[in-house]
């Protein structure tokens, strides 16, 4: 394909929606991201492919090729929806609420769709409303004390997202866990319950005793806020000397 860059594919971003014609079942990128987050949300990325997406929407499979090339494409699509609605957030009064919103606002998406956290921490996300997210949470950060400069900046996002996809799939990789073992975390620790207390009481584990014994159990939520904030005070609080 000839393009203003040259002769290279343009990025979906850049292509125009074919043209509509006349169907018994209407196309479009909006409808097809929605069938493919559908199927993702009943049974992940692996149960996702064009011929399903196809006998979702009730259209052949080679139809859909007129909208997305490959299942990059498609990934991207659907990766972009879930930006959309973590950018409805964006809007605060001041960096650090833009931040925390960000973050809880990834959480609760991740959540929702299990799938999107396997997507996370790879290739940056280049859809426009993937950027705009980024874009609201670089320029909030640049307004904190202590993120001095273009480097200080780059380091402050990366400690960020780096706290907020290892929490963000850990929680998920736990509910995955619980679903396919059929065991939730509490049944998994009490059945482990005898042995670790054999373990504990040789004293050669004093740190983890203290932490069974006298460790409360943190709600998920609050635990997420928690450390948000902790990593959020430490990357902006106060110039490294």
């Amino acid at each position: 394909m000839d393009t203003p860059y040259g002769s290279e594919a343009l990025p979906i971003w850049e292509r125009p929606e074919p043209q509509p014609r006349a169907a018994p079942v209407p196309l479009s990128r909006e409808k097809i991201a929605a069938a493919a987050i559908r199927l993702a949300d009943a049974h992940g990325l692996d149960g996702l492919s064009v011929r399903k997406i196809a006998k979702e929407l009730g259209v052949g499979p080679m139809r859909l090729y007129d909208y997305v090339i490959n299942r990059s494409e498609l990934l991207d699509l659907m990766v972009d929806v879930v930006y959309a609605r973590i950018a409805e957030v964006i809007q605060q009064s001041a960096w650090r609420a833009t931040v925390l919103a960000i973050a809880h606002a990834t959480r609760d998406a991740a959540l929702d769709h299990e799938w999107f956290s396997d997507l996370l921490g790879g290739r940056p996300h280049l859809g426009p409303h993937a950027l705009a997210v980024g874009e609201a949470t670089a320029a909030a950060l640049s307004q904190a004390p202590a993120v001095r400069g273009i480097d200080g900046l780059q380091r402050a996002l990366g400690a960020l997202n780096a706290f907020i996809i290892g929490a963000v799939r850990r929680e998920v990789t736990e509910r995955r866990t619980a679903r396919s073992t059929g065991t939730d975390e509490a049944t998994f620790q009490a059945g482990l319950g005898p042995y670790l207390t054999r373990m504990l009481e040789t004293g050669r584990y004093p740190t983890i005793a203290r932490l069974v014994i006298d460790g409360a159990h943190l709600n998920a939520e609050e635990t997420f806020h928690h450390n948000l904030t902790t990593v959020l005070d430490g990357i902006t609080g106060r110039p490294r000397t």
